[in-house]
């Protein structure tokens, strides 16, 4: 059986039920993102050295697919997605014990793997500011789930925030501090 369908040949797809919507429906739109950012979990757990943070991102991908499908219409059960918010929350505060105190912000880079790191979380930050405009069109999402999903993103971002920055402390680079916008001169 081919891959190729040539039913989305017009820029349309389907749902799950078999409803046909165009490709660049908002909801679509989300889930085609949800995909980047999986995509991207992947790359930067397909170079991470440290097993059981490969194997929690591996978690966080099929979280991703159970998300994704949602959006598409499947009824899916979203216990995992509840309890994995703590999950993270607690690797986020486990790492940062082991990161020097944030006095200023920092500029993304560093390591090849912090830097997709970075990259990653601002794909999360991205998915997360769609599924936020979710909730101001209609469609058959209730608010209790959209809610849900944008918390699990929040948190996934910090998680991101903090596997770049120890990513870098292991790799033994500097992070790069922002200075700040420059004092504007007075006009008076």
């Amino acid at each position: 059986m081919p891959i190729y369908t040539r039913t989305g040949d017009t820029g349309s797809t389907s749902l799950f039920g078999g409803k046909r919507v165009l490709k660049c429906e908002e909801l679509v739109d989300v889930y085609g993102s949800l995909d980047e950012l999986n995509s991207w979990i992947g790359h930067v757990a397909s170079d991470f050295t440290v097993p059981d943070v490969q194997q929690f991102l591996h978690t966080i991908q099929a979280d991703l697919f159970t998300i994704g499908s949602r959006l598409a219409g499947w009824k899916t059960e979203l216990a995992a997605i509840r309890e994995r918010i703590p999950q993270i929350e607690a690797r986020i505060d486990a790492t940062e014990k082991e990161l020097p105190k944030l006095t200023s912000f920092i500029l993304p880079g560093g390591a090849d793997l912090a830097s997709h790191a970075h990259i990653t979380r601002s794909i999360c930050r991205r998915v997360e500011r769609q599924m936020v405009a979710l909730k101001t069109h209609e469609h058959d999402l209730d608010e209790q789930t959209l809610n849900l999903f944008i918390a699990y993103l929040n948190r996934l971002s910090d998680l991101f925030f903090m596997l770049a920055r120890f990513i870098n402390k292991q790799a033994n680079v500097e992070e790069t501090t922002w200075s700040g916008l420059p004092r504007q001169k007075s006009e008076i």
